[in-house]
């Protein structure tokens, strides 16, 4: 009852913003969603709205967003991570409401050159000679096992808990290469999950694979960017941890995101369509 109050609040806060700001005002999901989003918005004809809370800030954001969309509330859009919602049956679908290309705005990250440029800069060139795999793809291959698990987990109940886990004990820091049964333990170990049996999950593992979904919708940003870290620290680099951490290489990746990646994507599309039938109202720079 509580988080359905503190939904409501949500609302009627954007509904009195509405005296001071007669522009257009974006939901997101969190603080670092509205650090990227906001470096192409005009900053005068749109006000992004930081949604979050419990049970999660995606949930939020569109229940905000039902609420206000049925109180006819004109000039609102919301962003959010698309997770593995174009692998499933839609929880709620709207004109209002957009997703990410991929599986969250990491990988969109990590799929753009912007990864090329974070790899020079942290990267050795003789390991990253020595390793002589596409850096990107392989990221992409181990971290749809993590995807999968993850996918599974929140299918089956299962309530895993994935963070914190220590990669370094289910990945071979020469190859990236996962190592499945270990990666189970680690996650069972994390979530306390003792009853799970090691070869059930292994199973459900291999057959949730058979069915070769996108990978870019499969792969959790969070998963690649830690992988990236391990990478930097073992495989393509000497970095010390601290130079890094996952955090900051998130924070490096925005900053090497250039306007014309955005230009390129789906999500820039849909917002220009957006506007296009909720004139007058507008998201973006004129110059993007």
């Amino acid at each position: 009852m509580r988080d359905f109050l503190s939904v409501d609040r949500d609302a009627n806060k954007i509904r009195l913003l509405r005296s001071t700001h007669s522009g257009t005002f974006v939901l997101v999901e969190g603080g670092s969603d509205k650090t990227f989003y906001e470096r192409f918005i005009d900053t005068l004809a749109c006000k992004l709205i930081t949604v979050s809370g419990k049970p999660s800030s995606k949930l939020r954001v569109i229940a905000v967003l039902e609420i206000l969309e049925k109180s006819s509330f004109q000039g609102i859009l919301a962003i959010v991570d698309a997770d593995f919602d174009r692998l499933t049956t839609l929880s709620y679908s709207s004109p209002n409401l957009l997703r990410t290309d991929t599986h969250d705005l990491e990988t969109m990250l990590i799929k753009s050159p912007a990864l090329n440029k974070v790899i020079s800069e942290f990267g050795s060139e003789d390991k990253i000679s020595q390793f002589s795999r596409d850096i990107r793809l392989t990221l992409l291959e181990t971290g749809m096992t993590l995807g999968y698990l993850l996918w599974i987990s929140q299918s089956d109940g299962l309530n895993l808990t994935f963070d914190g886990i220590t990669f370094s004990k289910f990945i071979d820091e020469q190859t990236l290469q996962i190592d499945e049964l270990k990666l189970i333990r680690e996650v069972k170990n994390k979530s306390q999950a003792f009853s799970l049996k090691d070869e059930d999950l292994q199973q459900r593992l291999i057959m949730q694979k058979k069915n070769s979904h996108a990978p870019w919708q499969v792969c959790c940003g969070h998963d690649l960017v830690e992988l990236l870290s391990f990478s930097l620290r073992k495989t393509i680099g000497s970095n010390k941890p601290s130079d890094v951490e996952p955090i900051s290489l998130e924070r490096n990746l925005r900053l090497a995101y250039e306007a014309v990646y955005f230009r390129q994507t789906h999500l820039y599309l849909e917002i220009c369509a957006w506007k296009s039938n909720n004139q007058p109202f507008k998201v973006l720079r004129n110059d993007l």
